[in-house]
């Protein structure tokens, strides 16, 4: 077998594209921007023939369908997920034959209820290949809490028994794809890697080393990430009624400044440039959320879906801003700035307040002189070091806790680098917050001020685990 990768480090995610005999191909676990799928494909001859999904997912929009309808390929769903268009649904046990690989769906209940692993296996001498979705990552597992609390426990106990029941009859050498990892919010203790091996996972990974439920059941939910992106809660409906096909969705008009500017009024503005032009000039009322890899994240954490969306796109292709933003449910487009902000400067329209940034000895002066904290990161990150005094609020729960954010007097954001900061400050100056400080190279510039002698300043205490391996 001939397996392709294909990783979006944003989500943390991996989906494949695999050979099953002269000419044809499967397709494992799929996200909505299918091109790259289909370009690989016709790149090495091969027709898709099938498309499989583990579980009904929470933290993306799924391509099935697309990818079904568009090649006609046959479509495989668990069956127990109860999706509402045409699909085959699988049972434990049953098996799918392609040319010279057999696929055998396996019941592996633990990050869904209906969730499935598949393992591929050819007529020859190669080692088996499991496809395992989120039952078994590498170094860990997908997280048992994305349905409802009640549920958390019942889907911990089923991944208990799923990790030492389910893959028995499968030996050492077989290859194990998963389609969760590191950078995840639906992962846990995942690793660097995306692809190991069972007899790997046997030896190293920490939730086979426990053989006790009721210590795993009280365990394992206290490893979890503290976030979970709002967003999470809408896909797993869309993925299980069918997501609209991307030939059904507007594209977002190219909008002159006039238009633009009338559209504003019914529209958020999203800024998609770095975080240090933004800060130097961007539209009133607009949030600035810098196309990178945790982009679709953010956007759907932050912005509804029923919300339509205006983009100032500077160097991003709108393609690519297309396909980031239908991936995680949004689809109400109301169009992009056509000549960008050099534009709507040129033509004498309004330019917002700048926000501005200052590095690490900057910002310790801005400190010492009354300046208020704000850390915008993750809890784990709060707690392996932090400056002191500083108020923590995780930026997805910024709009909930605006109450909590001081108004008399300056206040400095940081994170990790500049680019959730400079989301929340945006978000903090369309509440009229100001004057608004950005912490350049974030918590780290601010550490090395330290160790090189800079102006003092408290830091908080390291504690508990290294940061998690992000892709802030």
């Amino acid at each position: 077998m001939n397996v392709i990768q294909f990783i979006h480090e944003g989500l943390g995610n991996s989906s494949y594209l695999v050979q099953v005999g002269e000419g044809d191909a499967v397709l494992i676990d799929p996200d909505r921007s299918i091109d790259r799928y289909l370009d690989t494909a016709r790149t090495h001859g091969w027709k898709i023939v099938a498309v499989f999904e583990t579980h009904l997912h929470a933290d993306f929009v799924s391509g099935g369908l697309e990818a079904s309808k568009t090649t006609g390929a046959q479509l495989y769903l668990p069956a127990k997920g109860n999706a509402r268009f045409p699909h085959n649904p699988l049972s434990g046990g049953q098996t799918v034959r392609t040319n010279s690989v057999e696929i055998e769906a396996l019941v592996t209940p633990s990050h869904t209820p209906e969730h499935m692993s598949f393992v591929l296996r050819t007529h020859g001498k190669a080692d088996p290949a499991l496809f395992s979705g989120g039952a078994l990552i590498v170094g860990g597992a997908a997280r048992t809490d994305l349905i409802s609390p009640d549920m958390t426990e019942p889907l911990t106990r089923s991944l208990y028994k799923t990790l030492r029941s389910a893959f028995t009859s499968l030996g050492d050498e077989t290859l194990l794809y998963p389609t969760h990892g590191g950078g995840s919010f639906c992962s846990v203790g995942a690793s660097g890697e995306r692809t190991s091996t069972l007899g790997e996972q046997r030896s190293q990974n920490p939730l086979l080393s426990i053989d006790d439920e009721e210590e795993f059941v009280s365990w394992f939910p206290t490893t979890f990430p503290a976030g979970i992106p709002t967003y999470f809660s809408r896909m797993r409906p869309i993925n299980q009624a069918g997501p609209r096909l991307r030939a059904e969705i507007a594209r977002p008009p190219r909008l002159s400044v006039d238009e633009f500017d009338s559209a504003r009024e019914n529209a958020l503005i999203v800024d998609l440039r770095a975080y240090e032009e933004f800060a130097r000039a961007h539209i009133p009322g607009s949030i600035n959320i810098t196309f990178r890899d945790a982009y679709a994240t953010f956007l759907g954490w932050l912005v509804s879906p029923e919300t339509p969306v205006l983009f100032v796109t500077g160097d991003t292709p709108l393609d690519r801003v297309f396909d980031e933003s239908l991936l995680v449910g949004h689809e109400r487009f109301a169009g992009w700035l056509d000549g960008d902000i050099e534009a709507w400067i040129k033509s004498g329209k309004p330019i917002a307040d700048p926000i501005e940034i200052l590095n690490a000895d900057q910002a310790r002066k801005a400190v010492l002189v009354g300046a208020s904290v704000l850390d915008v990161r993750e809890p784990d990150e709060f707690e392996a070091g932090h400056i002191e005094g500083a108020i923590h609020v995780p930026l997805g729960n910024l709009e909930t806790n605006l109450d909590r954010i001081p108004t008399d007097r300056p206040l400095l954001a940081y994170c990790g680098h500049g680019e959730r900061s400079s989301t929340a400050l945006s978000i903090l100056q369309r509440a009229g917050l100001g004057p608004l400080l950005n912490l350049d190279e974030g918590f780290e510039a601010w550490q090395n001020t330290t160790s090189r002698g800079g102006i003092p300043g408290g830091l908080g205490t390291a504690q508990g685990s290294a940061i998690r391996d992000k892709v802030w």
